[in-house]
């Protein structure tokens, strides 16, 4: 896969992530925890494969393969960052929709 693929596999990944966090945290929301945590493990899991490209370029670029910088590159990241602190927080809501 090219680099430019890999960088829209990261936001297409993160913004199913993402989906499937919001459709947890609505599932929560509707006491069906069953199906919630059903949904923030597949956010997660969605998660952690981009976070491995994410880490695999990183570890390219530690040993001297320079990746450019560029807007899509930025998008991505952005994608990446804002994807891991909504997860949190999807599983902080599901856990107060619990106790509830």
């Amino acid at each position: 896969m090219d680099e430019e693929q890999l960088i829209c596999t990261i936001i297409a990944g993160a913004g199913e992530a993402k989906s499937s966090a919001m459709e947890a945290i609505n599932y929560a929301k509707n006491k069906q925890f069953k199906e919630a945590d059903k949904a923030i493990k597949t956010a997660y899991d969605s998660f952690i494969e981009i976070h491995k490209i994410q880490t695999d370029m990183i570890v390219k670029e530690a040993n001297g393969v320079k990746h450019p910088m560029s807007l899509l590159m930025v998008h991505a990241q952005d994608h990446l960052m804002t994807t891991m602190l909504f997860l949190d927080l999807a599983k902080e809501f599901i856990d107060v929709y619990r106790h509830i």
